[in-house]
Formats: C-alpha cells, sequence, structure tokens
C-alpha cells in the first residue's frame, strides 16, 4: 500500500515489457526457429514468446497464447534483452567472468554487422583489423586484440560471409509501415483508441503451401524378422508407398482475427490475386459492412496493387477495408507467422 502511494504520488506508471528493438537478420533468425520447430522444446518456446512481443503483443497476452504465466514471459523477455539469443540456448557452467560486459558485446557486434559508411568511413567492408582500431577509437572498448575480436564474434554467432539475400530490409517506407502494423496490433490488443478512420478488426493473412502428400516412414512393434520367426507364419502383406500425385497440389489460406482470436483457412487449388480476393471476400462477410477491417499480409504479388491490376485496391475501397503490408522482407512482424 505503502508503495502505490508513493508511485502515485509520484505520477509514474511503470513501463510495459516489451523486447529491444530487433534488426531484420534477427526478426530473420527468431521466424527460423519457430518455424522449424526442431532441436530443444525450451528454445522453440522461448523464441516464440521473444517473436510475439517483437510483434507488438503484450506480456499478458504472450502468457495466454504460450500457455505460460506473464512473469516467466518477462522473464524470458528481459533476459533477451540482456543476453541476446545466448538466452534461448541456457548454457549451466561455470568460470571466470567474460573480459567484456554484455552491453560492451553487443555494442561490439552492433558496429561489425554495420557498414562502415554509416560511420563516415572511407571504405565498404570491414577487414579483420580495421572493427578492432575503430572500436578503440570510438571509445567502445579500452583495448582489443584482433584475435580477441575473431574469437568474441564466433561466441556471439558472427561471421564473415559472402551473402546472396538481403541482410536488411530494402523498403524505403520500412519505419512506416512497421509504425503502421504495430499501430493496428495496438487497437486489436485494447492498448489505444483508434481514431474514426482505423479499423475495428484486424485479420493477419498468410498462405501455405504448395500442400503436397508425401509417404513418411512409420514406426510400430513388431515380431523379429530373422531366424526367431515362427516359420508357420505368413508375412504380412506390404503396402509400398507411392509418390505419384496425378491431382496437383493445394494451398492454404489462413487468416487470424486477432480480437476474436478465431482462425479461418481455406484450401484453394492454385495461390493467385483472384483466390485472394475470393479468401478477402469470406473475411468481409464475417462482419457488418459498416465495421472497417484491416488485413495485415506480407508483399507476396498477388497482394499488390499494380498500375496494370488495381482489383485490390479498389475492392477495399469499396468494401471498407484497410490492407496493411508488412516492409519488405520483413514478414515476421505478421502475427499468424508466429
Amino acid at each position: 500500500m505503502v508503495r502505490a502511494a508513493r508511485v502515485r504520488q509520484a505520477g509514474q506508471v511503470a513501463d510495459r515489457v516489451r523486447v529491444r528493438e530487433i534488426d531484420q537478420d534477427e526478426g530473420g533468425r527468431l521466424l527460423r526457429i519457430v518455424r522449424r520447430g526442431t532441436g530443444s522444446v525450451v528454445t522453440w518456446r522461448r523464441a516464440q514468446m521473444v517473436l510475439l512481443s517483437a510483434q507488438s503483443m503484450a506480456a499478458a497476452k504472450v502468457a495466454e497464447v504460450t500457455f505460460t504465466s506473464a512473469d516467466r514471459v518477462r522473464d524470458v523477455i528481459h533476459n533477451f534483452n540482456a543476453d541476446g539469443f545466448d538466452s534461448l540456448y541456457p548454457k549451466y557452467s561455470g568460470g571466470r567472468p567474460r573480459t567484456f560486459t554484455l552491453p560492451e558485446r553487443r555494442d561490439i557486434k552492433k558496429i561489425v554487422k554495420s557498414r562502415p559508411v554509416e560511420h563516415d568511413l572511407p571504405f565498404s567492408t570491414w577487414s579483420p583489423a580495421k572493427p578492432a582500431d575503430f572500436l578503440v577509437a570510438q571509445g567502445v572498448v579500452d583495448d582489443i586484440s584482433h584475435e580477441g575480436l575473431r574469437i568474441l564474434l564466433r561466441e556471439e554467432g558472427v561471421s564473415f560471409q559472402r551473402v546472396k539475400t538481403w541482410k536488411a530490409s530494402r523498403d524505403p517506407d520500412y519505419a512506416v509501415k512497421k509504425a503502421r502494423v504495430e499501430h493496428l496490433y495496438a487497437i486489436a490488443d485494447g492498448e489505444v483508441v483508434g481514431d474514426r478512420d482505423d479499423p475495428e478488426v484486424v485479420f493477419c493473412l498468410d498462405e501455405f503451401g504448395p500442400l503436397n502428400l508425401q509417404p513418411h516412414p512409420g514406426r510400430q512393434w513388431a515380431e523379429r524378422g530373422d531366424t526367431h520367426k515362427d516359420p508357420a507364419r505368413e508375412p504380412g502383406p506390404r503396402r509400398r508407398a507411392t509418390y505419384t500425385r496425378p491431382h496437383g497440389v493445394r494451398h492454404l489460406f489462413a487468416a487470424y482475427d486477432l480480437a476474436g482470436d478465431k482462425l479461418y483457412g481455406h484450401i484453394k487449388k492454385t495461390k493467385n490475386r483472384t483466390k485472394f480476393l475470393e479468401f478477402c471476400r469470406y473475411l468481409r462477410t464475417l462482419y457488418p459492412p459498416t465495421v472497417r477491417l484491416a488485413i495485415v499480409c506480407d508483399n507476396y504479388s498477388p497482394h499488390l496493387t499494380t498500375r496494370r491490376c488495381r482489383r485490390v485496391a479498389d475492392w477495399a475501397e469499396a468494401n471498407n477495408v484497410e490492407i496493411a503490408y508488412t516492409p519488405t522482407n520483413s514478414s515476421w512482424l505478421n502475427r499468424i507467422e508466429a
């Protein structure tokens, strides 16, 4: 009671626990851990909590989705903010403390992963020697050797790579689109009150597929087939696997209603703009025409409005619907991905 009174007198409100700002590479890594679902179950659950928090979901809501307590979610988020991805893979071991503190290691990793031109340096790539000299010159650390920097980066999971994909979003409107998606999530979670033009219902939409039935080897308890087998017992019928699929594949169109906590899905033979609009029309029928909807989706070409085809934009404008796109290469912002 005394503590609550002091808080009221000071006029302070505790900030909501949320994961720190994560970059494009970290968001993709979290999404890969959640999608694959292999390895440690603890790692998968922790990655799911962090990813949902990165999608602007409150800790209490994350706890409800992941079937755990809100305190555990807050602990996972705090640990990730302090230790990064190491907190997802707990290691119980002793030893002397690390030479560099966690904030120093985080700053070193951030600088090495950035481009030299961002620091007004006249070269395009970090060599093994240049980042060590730059870190000392900037006052990030007092001293660090080239070999010490190499070992530290290896421990942090950073290596020199020849990349073929973008490690950062190329979208020039990245901040605007990300802020809009997060604002829609806040409206759906009841954290903010939307304006007159804001939607009342928010869907997260995505496709999954192509879906193709494939045979998988089974496991069971059976009688041994060697010399211990009963001679009088006839062999069972053999059922061979077949990979013949003459009827094509299927695609799943799915949408998650954030406020209603419901999942809707349709199976389609093809995945194109026509089928996308058919599924959107179905979502529109779930609420009265006067209720404004928002559909969060990625930049897959059937979702877009182009100069040659304006069907998506025309339909959305005529049916009181907002199509909110995640930034390029940032599909991890879509809550249905988690």
